[in-house]
């Protein structure tokens, strides 16, 4: 169990579900990783909810949460910027430090997307790029992250909400020791 893991398994369960049983795996992948750490999450109410949810209602409230409501989009760059130049900049700069860092994201999403930044957390961990990866996570994810989880502030009804609570802690246990985390 190793934060790579974590990072790669929390951008599954962020992704638009396609099978319950991983969904399984990937809770339980970050679930005792987050044990291990001894932080305490509410990624247990996720676990609930997928357990008793078909596929389809699984699929169905994902599209409610992140598809139709602007407010939960999970853009990081629209969560820190609106819509304004700064967030073209923010996803260029991401570009450039994806392919810098030799990362091509597997999905089809955007770069700011939650899933597609976390997998690229998943990447700088496996290639143990720890000096490049907190200031990445403090600079450019976590402030992202924050501003995210305080959208859900209002959605006390989304079962998803726990999941951007979770990589909000997940980044800030990642960095730490960095002072501007």
């Amino acid at each position: 169990m190793t934060i790579a893991a974590s990072y790669d398994a929390l951008a599954r369960l962020l992704d638009y579900p396609t099978e319950k049983k991983q969904l399984k795996v990937d809770y339980e992948l970050v679930s005792s990783f987050l044990n291990k750490l001894q932080l305490d999450s509410p990624i247990s109410d996720f676990a609930g909810f997928a357990e008793a949810s078909s596929l389809a209602e699984l699929q169905e409230e994902y599209v409610a949460t992140f598809d139709f409501n602007p407010a939960t989009a999970p853009y990081l760059g629209h969560h820190l910027f609106g819509d304004n130049q700064k967030k073209g900049g923010y996803m260029i700069m991401l570009k450039q430090e994806f392919e810098r860092c030799g990362y091509t994201p597997v999905a089809t999403e955007l770069p700011d997307h939650l899933s597609v930044v976390l997998g690229f957390l998943a990447h700088l961990a496996r290639q143990d790029q720890h000096g490049s990866r907190q200031p990445f996570i403090a600079e450019c994810v976590l402030p992202g992250v924050e501003r995210y989880n305080d959208a859900f502030a209002g959605r006390q009804d989304s079962h998803w909400k726990v999941l951007v609570e979770t990589a909000r802690l997940l980044c800030a246990e990642d960095c730490k020791e960095v002072p501007s985390c």
